[in-house]
């Protein structure tokens, strides 16, 4: 079975952050997200994988280039001018065969069982799978309405708490049959939640839709981005995490912690990196390669992107700091996300 990882897009909700990298490659537990995704793939035997490039494309092919490192096959398409995700997926038809194929959003940090999920797609000879999952809150997504069979008979896009009739949100992760080829525009924008999906419902096709138990969420926004970080140190997303594991968390290759150092949390420190006299860790806290925490530093629910310098008696709580970044002698951040380097 081969698979489309769609790479494509700006990812402007996470904005300032994604001006810095292209949204694939932002790292959660100093792993870039498509990676996490990739290894999932691999997980479940599926080693053909494909994607559409069009955000600072060279980025994520430098990084995977053939995809040989992680024992996988990768083929990359640039996309001058973005036509959907359908349009995304209709673009790399070439690299697919006359055979079931599993779509992914490249933004997404799931554990789920793929396996299980095209198994009953198969089971139940649907033309499309949608795999779902139960949200709190259903104005932020599309939903999905089943009958007792489990196919989707209708959607309602973000509708209002009190007229919603499901909280099964689409989870960004499709499994198709090739004739959904037939139903797809052979050119100009084409999107999978408004377009496709509703148009194979409305013409009474068998669209499935199958619950995600597991964990999953999006990384769409900051605040999210920076939960699906503690999720991931915490346990709640299973995924192999880099750097040897210890009592307070994982350290990597290379990096020295001074004795006076207090972690009351559980912290990942990075390969190369160095916490200096004093610092203090509390909460979650994520720190990248090749960053010099100084004295006196307290961090508190916060992740550091790589190449970061942290100067003496800085104050950093629940924030994202990115890569190549210095914070001053004494500074607050509090709830702030920056990219913005500052010359050493």
């Amino acid at each position: 079975m081969k698979a489309i990882v769609l790479a494509a897009g700006v990812g402007s909700r996470l904005d300032p952050l994604t001006t810095q990298i292209a949204k694939p490659m932002v790292p959660v537990a100093n792993v870039p997200v498509m990676e996490h995704i990739l290894r999932l793939l691999k997980q479940h035997r599926i080693l053909e994988v494909s994607s559409n490039l069009h955000y600072l494309p060279d980025q994520i092919r430098d990084f995977f280039q053939d995809g040989s490192g992680l024992g996988m096959n990768l083929n990359f398409l640039y996309e001058a001018e973005l036509t959907g995700d359908a349009g995304g997926v209709r673009a790399l038809r070439k690299y697919l065969d006359d055979q079931t194929f599993l779509v992914m959003m490249g933004d997404l940090l799931t554990d789920a069982d793929i396996s299980a999920a095209v198994a009953e797609h198969k089971r139940k000879q649907a033309l499309a799978t949608i795999c779902l999952k139960r949200v709190d809150d259903v104005s932020q997504f599309g939903v999905a309405v089943l009958d007792g069979e489990g196919f989707i008979k209708g959607f309602q896009e973000k509708p209002l708490q009190e007229e919603a009739l499901s909280n099964l949100a689409s989870s960004g992760i499709y499994i198709l049959e090739p004739e959904v080829f037939k139903h797809i525009p052979a050119a100009g924008q084409f999107g999978f939640g408004r377009q496709l999906f509703p148009a194979l419902v409305e013409r009474g096709l068998p669209v499935l839709g199958v619950e995600i138990k597991s964990y999953w969420s999006d990384v769409g926004t900051i605040k999210q981005y920076r939960q699906s970080n503690i999720d991931a140190i915490e346990g709640r997303l299973k995924v192999d995490l880099p750097g040897e594991r210890t009592a307070w968390g994982w350290l990597g290759a290379g990096s020295v912690i001074d004795d006076s150092c207090r972690i009351d949390g559980k912290l990942m420190l990075g390969k190369n990196s160095r916490l200096g006299k004093g610092v203090a860790i509390r909460g979650t806290v994520v720190i990248g390669d090749n960053c010099n925490i100084e004295e006196n530093v307290e961090l508190e629910g916060t992740v550091v992107w790589s190449n970061v310098s942290i100067e003496r008696s800085a104050v950093l709580r629940d924030s994202v700091i990115g890569r190549n970044c210095v914070v001053k002698n004494g500074s607050r951040h509090f709830e702030k996300a920056t990219v913005e380097p500052v010359p050493r």
